[in-house]
């Protein structure tokens, strides 16, 4: 997102005149009791959004620079202990927050279908609907869109393997979906199907103006 990302973290970039992380926190305000936010490059730019919103609290990630994002589930592990709980990427757009408000009877990645070749990362899954690999790259398969959900137990054995991987050689550019990868034979997680356009990660430039310009099309043919 350079250069717009010199000044402003990615998070707060707007879309649609909302900073992305906003139209996160708008759809979990209905189903979460508190909302954590770890921030680390310009963190003091996400202050006030705890004072915006009375369930937000900051939680600070001094390693960001040099630890990948294993690093941020790290510093939030206490989190991950308090009951089931949602992690979310920050540089999303929600074009409807209610699909957080859904119901979800397992642990499970929120993911869209794509038929054909994907490079991104990607669900595999068993006979019973459990994924058996995330990873990047795959077949007629559904795609991550950045939002998770972790019952009680699933959530404290995140935790325990997060702090199982971190420290050991390598673990610096490790991202934390891979830590999850190792440990799909005691972490049961489906998938729930999200439509796509739902949930939108914007990771350039490009992407964030040939989006704004489809948005302004479709309210164009509204009006």
């Amino acid at each position: 997102m350079l250069p717009l990302t010199f000044n402003t973290p990615k998070p707060l970039i707007p879309v649609c005149g909302i900073p992305m992380i906003e139209t996160v926190i708008a759809g979990l305000l209905p189903v979460a009791d508190r909302i954590y936010v770890v921030a680390g490059y310009l963190a003091e730019q996400f202050s006030y959004l705890a004072e915006k919103f009375d369930k937000v609290e900051l939680i600070y990630n001094s390693v960001y620079e040099t630890v990948n994002n294993i690093s941020s589930i790290y510093a939030a592990r206490e989190v991950l202990s308090m009951g089931s709980c949602f992690i979310c990427e920050a540089d999303l757009y929600l074009s409807d927050g209610s699909i957080l408000g859904e119901p979800l009877e397992h642990s499970c990645y929120f993911g869209t279908m794509v038929e054909g070749f994907s490079p991104d990362w990607v669900f595999e899954t068993d006979s019973e609907g459990f994924i058996s690999r995330v990873g990047k790259g795959g077949m007629d398969c559904y795609n991550m869109v950045g939002i998770s959900y972790f019952d009680k137990e699933d959530a404290e054995r995140l935790r325990s393997a997060v702090e199982r991987e971190y420290g050991q050689p390598g673990y610096e550019t490790l991202f934390w979906d891979e830590v999850v990868d190792r440990n799909l034979r005691c972490l049961k997680l489906k998938i729930h199907p999200v439509e796509k356009g739902k949930i939108v990660e914007i990771d350039t430039v490009e992407e964030l103006e040939r989006f704004r310009a489809g948005r302004d099309a479709e309210t164009n043919r509204k009006l």
